[in-house]
C-alpha cells in the first residue's frame, strides 16, 4: 500500500535524523520479515508435500504408472467449483466459503501494490488487477469472514465440529485484508496510516508462516486428500484382489 501524501519518513533526534520506529518497523516487516515468513511458508508446504508423495510411493500396492490424471484434473475442478458436493444443511457454509476463497487467492497475488513486492522479491512479473476490483474483492472477503464466524458460532454442528484454531485462523486471514482496506483508504481510515499498516504487514507475515500448520496447507494438499483416484490409486488389479479379500472369491470390481 501507498503511503498517503503527507505522511513524514523520519523524525529530527538530538540534531540528527533517524528513521521513525513505526517507519523502521514497517520497512522490517516488508522486508527480512516478509522474507522469512514467505520462505517459512514454501519450505513449510514442500515438506508437506514430499511427505505425502513418499507415503504414497512406500504404499504397498502403489503405482502411479495407472493413476488416469485426467481424472484427476477432472476431480480437481469439481472440487475447485464445489457445485457437485454439496449436501443439504451446508449450502450457505459451502458458497460463502467457495467466495471466501476467491478474494484469499486473488487479492494477495494480484492487488497492484502486491505485484511490486512479488516482483522485487522473486524478480517475475506477474499481471496486476484494478483499485476498484481490489476493493470489492477485499470487502467481498471480509464479509465472508464474518459470516463464516457467525456460522461457527451460532449453528450448533458447525460450533460441535469448530476448535479454537478455526476461530483464530479467521481472524487472522480477515485481519490483513481488514487493514489493507483501511491503509489504501485513508479518509475511512480512523487509525493512524502508519500503525494501520503495520498491522497490515505483521499480520499477513503471520498468516504466511501459520499455512504450513493450519488448515490453510490444502492449499497444496488438496490433491491428496480430495482427489480419490490419486489418493488410493493401486496397482491394476488390486481393487479386486481388496474386494475378494473382503467379500469372497466370487466378488470383483
Amino acid at each position: 500500500m501507498q503511503k498517503p501524501a503527507g505522511t513524514k519518513r523520519r523524525s529530527r533526534v538530538a540534531g540528527g535524523l533517524r528513521m521513525d520506529p513505526l517507519e523502521y518497523w514497517i520497512e522490517a516487516a516488508r522486508g527480512p520479515l516478509f522474507t522469512v515468513a514467505f520462505l517459512v511458508m514454501l519450505l513449510g508446504l514442500t515438506r508437506h508435500v514430499v511427505l505425502q508423495v513418499t507415503s504414497l510411493l512406500l504404499r504397498k500396492g502403489c503405482w502411479f504408472g495407472n493413476v488416469a490424471w485426467n481424472k484427476v484434473f477432472e476431480d480437481t475442478l469439481t472440487w475447485a467449483f464445489p457445485l457437485r458436493h454439496l449436501i443439504a444443511g451446508t449450502v450457505v457454509f459451502s458458497t460463502v466459503s467457495f467466495l471466501f476463497h476467491i478474494g484469499v487467492i486473488i487479492v494477495p497475488l494480484f492487488l497492484a501494490d502486491h505485484v511490486l513486492l512479488w516482483e522485487s522479491f522473486l524478480g517475475i512479473g506477474i499481471p496486476a488487477i484494478g483499485q476498484g476490483l481490489a476493493d470489492s474483492l477485499t470487502l467481498l472477503t471480509i464479509s465472508c469472514v464474518l459470516v463464516l464466524l457467525a456460522l461457527r458460532i451460532f449453528m450448533r454442528r458447525l460450533r460441535a465440529m469448530s476448535r479454537w484454531s478455526d476461530y483464530l485462523l479467521l481472524v487472522l486471514v480477515g485481519l490483513p485484508f481488514l487493514t489493507g482496506f483501511l491503509a489504501s483508504h485513508p479518509n475511512a481510515n480512523p487509525l493512524p496510516w502508519k500503525i494501520v499498516m503495520l498491522i497490515h504487514l505483521l499480520s499477513a507475515d503471520a498468516l504466511l508462516m501459520a499455512i504450513p500448520s493450519s488448515k490453510l496447507a490444502h492449499i497444496v494438499l488438496f490433491p491428496f486428500d480430495r482427489i480419490s483416484v490419486l489418493h488410493w490409486q493401486l496397482r491394476p488389479g488390486a481393487g479386486d484382489q481388496v474386494a475378494q479379500a473382503l467379500y469372497g472369491e466370487e466378488v470383483r470390481i
